[in-house]
């Protein structure tokens, strides 16, 4: 079994109680708009880091995180994407992957708005977790904890903190 984080649009901020929040974690996703290297440095030091980057990330992190990573955990198949849209309202890069062969698991960020929805069209699910950082319209910061044992994922929690 492995416990993953999952965060986007941290803007250069991540507070501290996100990081107990991931304390039983294996490893970090973050689905792009990072901020600085040295939040992604500080994150990967805490726990594995798989990112990539987003529209306000500097090239200097682009020559470090990729637009897109698509790996496995365990026999469960994740792609992630900064801009991906959600079923229905795809970008056109997400959905040519999906098309082409979908992931069990779709990860974006961008809209920082916390969605996790299936999508029965493509048999995956969809998962933004929100805006973790203090910059954007949201109204709540937003982290997401599952795990994944081989081919199923479970025990998926939300931490919301106050801008």
């Amino acid at each position: 079994m492995t416990t993953i984080g999952l965060i986007s649009d941290t803007h250069n901020h991540l507070d501290d109680k996100f990081f107990n929040f991931f304390e039983p974690c294996d490893m970090i996703l973050h689905a792009g708009d990072i901020g600085s290297l040295e939040l992604a440095e500080k994150i990967a030091s805490f726990r594995p880091l798989k990112a990539v980057y987003g529209n306000i990330d500097s090239q200097e992190t682009r020559l470090v995180y990729p637009e897109t990573q698509r790996f496995k955990v365990e026999k469960t198949e994740i792609f992630m994407i900064h801009i991906g849209g959600y079923p229905g309202k795809y970008s056109a890069k997400a959905k040519k992957v999906l098309e082409n062969t979908a992931p069990n698991i779709f990860v974006c960020g961008h809209s920082h708005i916390l969605r996790i929805m299936y999508d029965k069209k493509y048999n995956c699910l969809v998962m933004n977790p929100g805006a973790a950082g203090r910059y954007g319209m949201q109204i709540k910061r937003t982290a997401l904890r599952f795990k994944i044992s081989d081919n199923d994922i479970n025990d998926l929690e939300i931490c919301e903190l106050d801008l």
